[in-house]
């Protein structure tokens, strides 16, 4: 970066610590073509925070988005690097007109200021803090989630939003929990990771809990993947190994997760956490084929599974629904309910499952409703039912 462009973001800085920031328009397309016509930036005072308010102006409408000051002024760099010619930035002490030559020479202009009065700084309390942070967050990186300095990419806005969305919920089941030492975290499918490194970074790094946190990947070339970016992330308390929901070895578990299994696969990873005495069990069940090849009423639901898409909404509701009995029937207390908007996933129903201190009085209420559900439908054998049998 030319030495005079740091120097036009020192005194944006500069004046962003002193109070003396009013604004920072850019402008001046370097694609005439382009549809982003100028930025304006302005402070604003967000959980008693200075953060620069960015107004992205479009031909028919406005964007804005909240940044704090390095991470703003990372990208008033990046827009004058790639996308404009000019910057002028205003203080209550000077203003400073910086502008670029197609040759990339670079001037900047000291003028008398023409704004002397200080911004009145809108309290955005309402803006959401995201748990995950992305500033020097090595995993975000290497997955591909934010740039080296730790911008969230265009394409990745939805994937970043589940990941605190997750952390989120994960928040509020924990937090009236009481553990016993290590806490033992077993993700099954983990997948490329995302949500596994943002646990353990959430437990270990957030609220500062010994936790052991494993991911289990069938897919060999993500497992080393992710075995590499924990040991960059220097997060020597997270490991993947390689196996299946049904064959892995598991021992002690207090929290158990399965996200995204496929049809029965879901219902493997409840019985290993049942099995296994998990103090939680978290689920985002996914492709309902089991139930949905047996289901055969013939009474006036006929009507519903006789068109295909009713069908296999019906069979997503009836399945988790079996799930969350045979859970209750277990010990456990269940929640099913929307992990995150369907816009940002259509895969967005989440089961969460916490032992209960006492033993239930009455499982045959819960296995009772099972069969209710069963008979109703016309369906001859729940798979998790079928496992369960064998504990």
């Amino acid at each position: 970066m030319p030495n005079d462009l740091n120097n036009f973001l020192q005194l944006l800085l500069n004046s962003i610590e002193k109070q003396t920031f009013i604004k920072i328009t850019v402008g001046n397309k370097r694609k005439k073509s382009a549809d982003l016509k100028n930025v304006f930036v302005k402070p604003v005072l967000i959980k008693n925070v200075i953060k620069l308010s960015f107004v992205y102006r479009y031909p028919t409408n406005d964007i804005t988005k909240n940044f704090d000051a390095k991470e703003g002024s990372i990208l008033i760099s990046k827009m004058l690097e790639d996308e404009f010619y000019n910057a002028d930035l205003f203080t209550t002490e000077n203003d400073f007109h910086l502008s670029i030559q197609k040759n990339n020479t670079i001037k900047t202009i000291t003028r008398t200021a023409t704004l002397t009065t200080k911004v009145n700084l809108s309290n955005h309390d309402k803006e959401k803090i995201r748990i995950i942070k992305t500033i020097d967050n090595i995993y975000l990186k290497e997955l591909g989630v934010t740039t080296a300095e730790g911008i969230v990419k265009k394409d990745m806005q939805d994937k970043y939003k589940q990941i605190n969305r997750y952390v989120e919920i994960i928040e509020g089941v924990i937090k009236d929990l009481q553990f016993g030492g290590d806490i033992q975290v077993v993700d099954m499918g983990s997948g490329k990771g995302y949500l596994t490194f943002a646990l353990y970074d959430y437990l270990v790094n957030k609220l500062f809990l010994s936790a052991t946190v494993t991911g289990i990947e069938l897919r060999e070339e993500l497992v080393k993947k992710c075995n590499r970016i924990a040991s960059d992330a220097h997060y020597t308390n997270l490991a993947f190994k390689d196996g299946t929901i049904e064959s892995v070895i598991l021992s002690d578990i207090d929290i158990l997760i399965a996200l995204h299994a496929c049809d029965t696969a879901t219902d493997d990873a409840i019985y290993r956490g049942i099995k296994a005495n998990s103090k939680v069990i978290i689920c985002a069940p996914c492709c309902h084929k089991q139930i949905r090849k047996q289901m055969n009423p013939v009474n006036e639901l006929k009507s519903i599974t006789k068109h295909g898409i009713l069908l296999e909404r019906q069979a997503e509701i009836t399945t988790d629904a079996i799930r969350a009995l045979l859970l209750e029937a277990h010990g456990y207390k269940t929640k099913v309910f929307e992990f995150i908007a369907t816009e940002h996933t259509p895969k967005n129903v989440l089961i969460v499952a916490i032992k209960l201190d006492k033993k239930i009085e009455s499982p045959k209420i819960s296995l009772d409703k099972v069969v209710a559900l069963k008979n109703l439908f016309g369906i001859q054998a729940h798979y998790l039912e079928t496992l369960l049998e064998m504990l």
